[in-house]
């Protein structure tokens, strides 16, 4: 929505209700008693004003209307009539006549709070900032004590429009300069400098406020929420501030926040860890244990992620009765989904499909459709899984895509390369700019032992689109694994974690380029971190064939049990221990 349209709070008065508040008549009361008449100035100069300015409203000539209406309200000295001409500027998308209406108003009523919220936030969207701190500052003072923390938290919302966001900050930390060590004020006056700060791009000054504002009371939440927004490899000090509010008596949102923030990290241990608290402290609290779940489920403990899932399934269906399904649904989806996986792993192929049943969101349903057509095919049904696939309906190209590559990743799941190349070659040639599936055609092409058309079809990928970071990974770990070229496989290792730092699996690749040059220690490192960060069955395949070159036998069929209890059908891992001719 526009300023105008954002502003205006235009009370469409009839004409003929218009006039019975201008005349002063008699009101009718909800029961239908008469109230006692409303005091009118009106005379019949000032009835055929405003008759005629209403008029001119009906009749498309707003202009005309403004000025009789202002006219009128500058005669009476009436708050309504003022707010009148200003809605009729605004309707008319008239910013400078609706400042103008608005600034008489408050110079004729010095003390309304309503007449100088216009000026302020008129000024505002005709972006004149510079000009906002004196009606910014009457506005925070007027406020009752008990409404005041409420009327400086929502200053952020007043500006967000404002294009100069630097001056906006500098103007609202001069309103609130006598707040800042108010009881009870003060936190929540460094915490919107902070935001302000932090919107008009200076981080340090953000963080400076938030500090400021943790200093006045350790156990507010507002620069806890501030600093979490500030999180980053960078900026250390943010962490600390939260870490510090979550030594109290935190709320569990905060801190699932700050597991959020602890997975967009890539720190899955440290995440699991708070999960634990909150579903400790706060055991009803369902999302906690979703994404408790989600993550045990990633670090291959499917009986304790089960537990976790269904615990939060019966959070969640117990607040799911008389209240918004939305939410609830898609934590439920992921929920069955999830716990599908986890019986499908084994081989529970009933009990998956079981799950999957209970998904009725008609967004979703494709999704469970085509996980159970993935559980048909476990079952040596690719045929009649292809077909269910097939037989879905599309509601919109992403679905048809989405079937697509469920039944390719069907294909090759089964091993059926051939047929997925032919089903890639024929999306290829209706959409050549797909990058994901010229990606995926260069797996299959792998699979094949077509190395020169993978290599081909990685670069096409590089060039088009030079930020897809899986291209370069992709290519660098095929050389490594050939053992040729590793200069080039280093290289380009190493540009793909540019675009993805920290991702366990690209230092994966990287610890196996580190491993067939011959760098054994540096290989183990990379390694150790990598299956720290995920624990996965290929990287646990080559961290063991680090240790296991190194003479670190026991050590290395440790880590190969690990990856076998994740993945045992891994490849990767099977074929290393096959080679090396170890079993566990």
């Amino acid at each position: 929505m526009d300023y105008y349209g954002a502003m205006l709070r235009f009370n469409r008065l009839s004409l003929l209700a218009f006039l019975v508040f201008a005349l002063g008549a008699n009101a009718q009361a909800p029961n239908g008693q008469t109230t006692a008449p409303i005091s009118s100035a009106l005379d019949s100069e000032l009835f055929y004003q405003l008759l005629l300015g209403e008029l001119n409203v009906r009749e498309g000539e707003p202009g005309a209307a403004y000025s009789l209406i202002l006219d009128a309200a500058r005669k009476t000295n009436d708050p309504r009539l003022y707010q009148r001409a200003v809605d009729i500027a605004l309707q008319a998308r008239s910013g400078d006549s609706a400042l103008l209406a608005a600034r008489a108003w408050k110079q004729a009523r010095p003390a309304s709070r309503e007449a100088n919220r216009y000026v302020l936030q008129i000024l505002i969207g005709l972006n004149r900032i510079g000009e906002t701190l004196d009606p910014l500052k009457r506005e925070i003072a007027a406020a009752d004590a008990k409404d005041r923390v409420a009327v400086v938290s929502s200053l952020p919302r007043y500006f967000a429009r404002a294009t100069d966001k630097k001056l906006a900050a500098s103007i609202v930390e001069q309103a609130l300069t006598g707040y800042l060590t108010a009881p009870g004020v003060g936190v929540s006056a460094w915490t919107v400098i902070g935001r302000m700060r932090l919107d008009g791009g200076d981080i340090s000054g953000g963080m400076d406020a938030a500090a400021r504002a943790q200093a006045l009371d350790a156990e507010s939440e507002g620069p806890a929420v501030l600093a979490l927004s500030m999180m980053s490899p960078k900026t250390p000090q943010a962490e600390a501030i939260v870490k510090k509010y979550l030594e109290g008596k935190p709320l569990p949102e905060v801190r699932m926040e700050y597991v959020r923030a602890l997975l967009d990290a890539q720190r899955y241990a440290e995440a699991a860890a708070q999960l634990q608290v909150i579903t400790s402290e706060k055991p009803d609290y369902a999302q906690g244990w979703l994404i408790r779940g989600a993550l045990e489920l990633q670090d291959g403990k499917p009986s304790v992620a089960e537990r976790s899932l269904k615990r939060y399934v019966e959070l969640a269906l117990a607040k799911r009765t008389g209240a918004p399904r939305a939410e609830a649904d898609r934590g439920l989806v992921q929920a069955y989904l999830s716990l599908a996986q986890i019986a499908e792993q084994r081989k529970d192929f009933a009990q998956a499909d079981s799950w999957l049943k209970r998904i009725d969101s008609p967004a979703d349903l494709l999704n469970a459709q085509l996980r159970r057509a993935a559980i048909l095919a476990r079952q040596g049904k690719l045929e009649e899984a292809r077909k269910l696939i097939r037989s879905q309906s599309e509601q919109s190209p992403a679905d048809a895509r989405l079937k697509l590559t469920a039944e390719v990743q069907l294909l090759r799941d089964s091993k059926q390369y051939r047929a997925a190349h032919e089903l890639l070659t024929e999306a290829i040639a209706r959409n050549p700019s797909d990058f994901d599936l010229v990606y995926d055609m260069a797996m299959v092409a792998e699979k094949l032992g077509n190395l020169e058309e993978m290599e081909r079809l990685l670069r096409s990928v590089i060039a088009g689109k030079p930020e897809y970071h899986h291209a370069y990974n992709a290519l660098g770990y095929s050389l490594a694994e050939r053992n040729t070229r590793l200069p080039e496989a280093r290289q380009l290792v190493l540009k793909a974690l540019e675009f993805a730092p920290g991702d366990p699996f690209i230092s994966d690749s990287l610890g196996w380029v580190e491993y067939r040059s011959g760098n054994l220690a540096e290989a183990l490192r990379i390694l150790q971190a990598a299956f720290k960060a995920k624990p996965d069955a290929e990287i646990a395949a080559h961290l063991g064939e680090v240790l296991w070159t190194l003479g670190r036998r026991d050590q290395a069929v440790s880590i190969w049990k690990e990856g076998a209890q994740i993945n045992p059908e891994n490849e990767t891992l099977l074929e290393t221990l096959k080679r090396l001719r170890v079993r566990l």
